[in-house]
């Protein structure tokens, strides 16, 4: 399995035009941590070893003013249901990467939402250098980190990146990268299943419950269709 510069170089170039959405949800993601009165160090240590922008920012709304084992099992509950995601994620990379030397797996943690959409597109284009894999994880990666600890040295300055609409460049570049893989109408159903069981636990239930009904929901749906295939 081939893992080149040049590789590095294209999956960095790949990678370009998620950074402004990466920078905006970093900054909204620091300015969050300063808010409920995480330390510098803190939010260094969440971010490097959690690096997952979605959960930390569920975690941190619903930080607690006073910890028990009950607060940090729902904060441990909720983020690993928003990351779940990530073990069927790095499962795909398998057949590509899964012959590569014992070195390589800690590069996993730095997978991404992007990285994983850039690389998966590139492979299913016929590539096949690891590069691109490393170059877009690792743009990323460092871009996050540098961007959520300026967003907590600013403050709340961008804790509402919606105010400016630059909440849409990360969906709209998901929107768009997602397009060529796009494997039918009934490969999307556990995705719907998911979204309309989410809206309506948010509405009925309130709170962050919608998460995990979603997940549930969706993981359900698309295990009952494979079942049925088989």
């Amino acid at each position: 399995m081939p893992i080149t510069r040049a590789g590095m170089l294209h999956g960095a170039r790949l990678a370009l035009p998620v950074m402004p959405g990466m920078m905006a949800i970093a900054m909204a993601t620091g300015a969050s941590a300063a808010r409920v009165g995480l330390g510098f160090a803190e939010n260094l240590v969440m971010c490097v070893t959690m690096f997952a922008s979605a959960s930390q920012l569920v975690v941190l709304e619903l930080w607690p003013r006073t910890f028990s084992p009950g607060a940090v099992l729902g904060l441990a509950l909720i983020a690993l249901t928003v990351n779940a995601r990530m073990l069927l994620i790095t499962a795909t990379l398998r057949p590509w990467m899964g012959r590569m030397p014992p070195w390589f797996y800690p590069m996993l943690h730095l997978t991404s939402d992007p990285s994983w959409i850039v690389s998966m597109r590139y492979r299913n284009e016929g590539g096949s250098d690891a590069g691109v894999f490393i170059g877009a994880s690792v743009l990323l990666a460092s871009f996050w980190l540098c961007f959520t600890q300026l967003g907590y040295l600013l403050g709340t300055l961008v804790a509402e990146p919606r105010r400016w609409g630059i909440d849409l460049i990360m969906p709209v570049f998901f929107a768009a990268m997602l397009v060529p893989l796009w494997r039918g109408r009934r490969a999307a159903v556990p995705w719907v299943v998911a979204g309309a069981v989410a809206l309506a636990v948010e509405r009925l239930v309130g709170g962050w419950f919608f998460i995990v009904a979603g997940a549930v929901a969706g993981a359900v749906t698309g295990g009952l269709m494979d079942d049925r295939r088989d």
